[in-house]
């Protein structure tokens, strides 16, 4: 085959999965007024995945809150990844997102502790961002230095993650090695102009659906308050970020302004966006390779600041 031909047996193949996912979320059932309680119970349905075999899992207690503690066999010992899940600050659980976290983890070799922070709307702004931060501060408590300590969370929670570490900033605490987030939900404003030239190509969210979480979380306040938003946080002193995204999500927009934002206030950033796939996309590792590309980049980054927290001398 002519090399500028791109059509590679290798490249139908990955057009195929990822045919495979959009079909996945498209025809997934749908309730167009579903309860609350039918809702969260879906999401953990449609996102739970096994937990790899050499994963092993117990419940605990970080900063108040439930937590679920992942650690895989080939951990070292030295390192802590802090996982914040995603579902839009009112479903989701650290056992929904408890494959996605443990296969991070193991690809890191870190063990991963994923917060049970209050969703909305029984708990809604600025409850997630406190219980965010009491776990961060817990974490140092406990004699996690920060050097060897990373932060990691998709969609809303990669969102929080940033705000937590904007508020740890502003509350004097040092901050961690790094950060990663995968689809971050940055802008509660819907700004970015994502959220309208994505409809339609998105097989997940549409703009109406974004905007009723945002409505649930904020509970009448401000959409663009920084912790709420991070986009309009100042960003200056955060630790280096790494931010994923795919090119078919409505969010999309929440992750390239982000790195402009960080990049604008001094942060060692990078921005990853992969073709043709959508929200979360990691979370389709071992059936789509871009999946299984992303999630190892994202644990090279984090493994990287940790072992350079490693060679950092203890003040």
């Amino acid at each position: 085959m002519h090399p500028l031909i791109p059509d590679t047996t290798e490249a139908r193949m990955t057009r195929s999965q990822r045919e495979a996912v959009d079909a996945l979320h498209r025809n997934a059932p749908a309730n167009p007024n579903p309860a609350l309680a039918e809702q969260r119970a879906g999401f953990a349905g449609a996102l739970s995945r096994p937990l790899p075999d050499d994963v092993t899992a117990h419940e605990t207690v970080l900063g108040g809150r439930p937590a679920l503690d992942l650690t895989p066999a080939a951990a070292t010992g030295r390192g802590r990844l802090l996982y914040l899940h995603g579902g839009g600050y009112v479903l989701g659980s650290p056992g929904t997102h408890a494959g996605l976290a443990a296969r991070l983890g193991l690809r890191a070799g870190l063990r991963v502790t994923s917060l049970d922070y209050r969703l909305a709307p029984e708990h809604p702004f600025p409850a997630v961002v406190d219980d965010g931060l009491a776990a961060y501060r817990a974490m140092l408590d406990e004699g996690v230095r920060p050097e060897e300590l990373v932060l990691a969370g998709d969609s809303a929670g990669g969102g929080l993650a940033v705000a937590t570490l904007v508020a740890a900033r502003d509350a004097g605490l040092p901050q961690p090695a790094g950060v990663a987030v995968l689809s971050p939900w940055t802008d509660l404003t819907l700004g970015g102009r994502s959220t309208r030239t994505k409809e339609g190509i998105d097989p997940i969210f549409t703009r109406e659906a974004v905007q009723a979480f945002a409505t649930r979380y904020l509970a009448g306040q401000d959409p663009a308050h920084p912790l709420a938003s991070p986009i309009f946080a100042d960003l200056r002193g955060l630790p280096p970020l790494l931010v994923q995204a795919g090119s078919n999500e409505l969010l999309l927009d929440d992750a390239v302004r982000l790195a402009g934002r960080a990049a604008a206030d001094d942060v060692e950033v990078t921005l990853r966006v992969w073709p043709q796939v959508p929200h979360v996309f990691q979370n389709h590792s071992g059936r789509l390779d871009e999946a299984d590309e992303a999630l190892g980049e994202a644990a090279r980054f984090l493994s990287a600041r940790v072992r350079a927290g490693h060679e950092a001398p203890v003040s």
